[in-house]
C-alpha cells in the first residue's frame, strides 16, 4: 500500500521558526518532519511513498532522494501551481490504483497504520478518516458518526454559538480508496476536508471514522512546534502507539463528573462538578486514557430513548471540552435487572455482565483500547463504582462524595502524585 505525503505547503504561520525551508523539511528533534513520517511508516513495513511537492520541493527531494537511505522507494510529483491539500491527486489517479495512505508532510504521527487498515478493510470503506479528541474542539473541524464510526456529516469550524457535538475531531490523515480520486476536479484548487469528503458523502460513498488516542499533531504554530519536540524527547510520541498497552482511569459519570440528579434523561440536565473538568485535563496532560463508565437504567426504564442518551454525551463532551478536557471514550451500561414498572423496556430487564458492579465495561474497554487493568485506576461516588473497579483487577478503586466540589479533581492529584496507588 502507498503512503501518499501531501508536501507542497509553504508553513505561512511557522515562518518564525524557520522560513528558509518547505513545511515539511523544518527540523524536529534533530529530523525534518517528513523524515520522522518516513521512518514510522518504514518501521511497520510501509516502503512505498508518493510525496507531493510544491513550495522549494526541490530541498525535499534532494534531501529524501529515492529513498534508499531509508530502505524505501519515493516517487514524487511537483505542483507547477498551488491547488490545496486535494488538488494534486487528481492528477494521479494512473498511480494510485490501490487503496493508499495519505499523510499531510507537517504532522508528527505514530499510530499502528496496520490496525487502522484492517478497520478500513473490515469495513469496506471509500474513506476511514483518523478522528480523535482534543482539548479545543470548539475550533476544530468535526466528524459526525454513528456508533459503528460511519461518517453522517461534517462540521467545520467556525461553530455557531451553541454548537453541541462528540468531541470527534479530524486529525487529517486518511486511507483512501481510487474511487475518492474521481471525485476530484483537474487542475482545480480543491481541499480533502472542505470540498472533497463532503462530496463523497453526498454522492453516497461510504466513509468511516477510525477514532484513536495515538498520536498526531501538525507543526501550525511555533508553539504546537516546541510541543511537539518536547513529545518526541520524553519518549511520548512512541509511547502512544496502540501497539503499546496504556494506563487509563476509569470514571463514573453521573455523581463523579456532573451532577447527580436522580435518573438525567435530558441533555438540558448536564452540569459538570466544579473542578471536573480540571482533574480530566490533568489526566488527558498525564498520557493517561479517560473512560467514562456509566450505568444508565433510564434506558431499561424507557425515561430516555438511545438518541436523547447520544444527546447527553455529545453535551459533555462538549462542555469538557470548552475547559480543555476531553474524554477518550464513554460505556455504558442500558440494562436493569428489576422488573416492575410501567413503562418499562422489557429487552433490557436482564441480567448482564456490563452493568456495574461487574466489570463487563471496563473489561471490553481494557480489550479495545489495549489498556493495562493492572496499572489502571477507577474513580466513581458510588459503592457500585468501586467494586467494578476491584472486580475488574484495577491498580486502585477509588470512591468519592458524590456531587462533592473538586473531588475529582483531588482523586486525580493524589493518583498523579503516587500518594497510596
Amino acid at each position: 500500500m502507498k503512503v501518499v505525503i501531501i508536501a507542497g505547503g509553504q508553513g505561512t504561520r511557522i515562518r518564525s521558526v524557520n522560513s528558509e525551508v518547505p513545511k515539511a523539511m523544518i527540523p524536529v528533534a534533530g529530523k525534518p518532519i517528513i523524515e520522522w513520517e518516513i521512518e514510522m511508516a518504514k518501521r511497520q513495513g510501509f516502503e512505498d511513498f508518493l510525496i507531493i511537492t510544491g513550495y522549494l520541493g526541490e530541498q525535499i527531494r534532494a534531501y529524501l532522494g529515492n529513498g534508499e537511505r531509508w530502505g524505501v522507494k519515493i516517487e514524487y510529483y511537483q505542483e507547477e501551481q498551488p491547488l490545496g491539500t486535494a488538488g494534486a491527486l487528481g492528477y494521479l489517479k494512473d498511480r494510485l490504483t490501490e487503496d493508499f495512505f495519505v499523510f499531510y508532510g507537517d504532522t508528527i504521527v505514530d499510530i499502528d497504520m496496520q490496525r487502522m487498515m484492517d478497520f478500513h478493510r473490515e469495513r469496506e470503506a471509500d474513506a476511514t478518516l483518523f478522528v480523535h479528541p482534543n482539548d479545543h474542539p470548539y475550533d476544530s473541524d468535526i466528524v459526525d458518526m454513528a456508533a459503528d464510526g460511519k461518517v453522517r456529516g461534517f462540521f467545520l469550524k467556525p461553530h455557531p454559538e451553541g454548537f453541541v457535538s462528540h468531541n470527534t475531531v479530524n486529525a487529517s490523515l486518511f486511507i483512501f480508496s481510487p474511487t475518492v480520486l474521481e471525485r476530484i476536479e483537474v487542475g482545480k484548487k480543491s481541499h480533502i476536508e472542505k470540498n472533497v469528503l463532503p462530496r463523497c458523502l453526498a454522492e453516497g460513498l461510504r466513509l468511516f471514522g477510525y477514532n484513536s488516542p495515538e498520536y498526531i499533531k501538525d507543526m501550525g504554530t511555533p508553539d504546537r512546534y516546541e510541543a511537539v519536540g518536547e513529545d518526541i524527547r520524553s519518549g511520548r510520541v512512541e509511547k502512544m502507539n496502540f501497539k503499546n498497552s496504556r494506563k487509563a482511569v476509569f470514571l463514573d459519570r453521573d455523581g463523579t463528573i456532573n451532577r447527580e440528579v436522580n435518573l438525567l434523561d435530558k441533555a438540558e440536565k448536564i452540569e459538570l462538578i466544579e473542578g471536573a473538568a480540571e482533574a480530566i485535563r490533568r489526566i488527558n496532560k498525564s498520557g493517561m486514557l479517560a473512560i467514562v463508565v456509566t450505568n444508565q437504567p433510564v434506558i431499561a426504564r424507557n425515561l430516555c430513548d438511545f438518541d436523547e442518551l447520544d444527546r447527553i454525551h455529545a453535551t459533555l463532551e462538549t462542555r469538557l471540552g470548552e475547559e480543555g478536557a476531553y474524554v477518550n471514550a464513554i460505556y455504558y451500561c442500558p440494562h436493569h435487572p428489576d422488573s416492575g414498572y410501567p413503562e418499562e423496556r422489557k429487552e433490557y430487564k436482564i441480567e448482564c455482565e456490563c452493568r456495574k458492579p461487574k466489570p463487563g465495561m471496563l473489561t471490553r474497554a481494557a480489550k479495545e483500547w489495549n489498556i493495562d487493568l493492572s496499572e489502571s485506576y477507577m474513580i466513581g461516588d458510588g459503592k457500585r463504582d468501586y467494586e467494578a473497579g476491584i472486580n475488574a483487577g484495577v491498580k486502585r478503586s477509588i470512591m468519592i462524595e458524590q456531587n462533592a466540589p473538586n473531588a475529582l479533581l483531588h482523586a486525580v492529584e493524589e493518583i498523579l502524585s503516587g500518594r497510596n496507588s
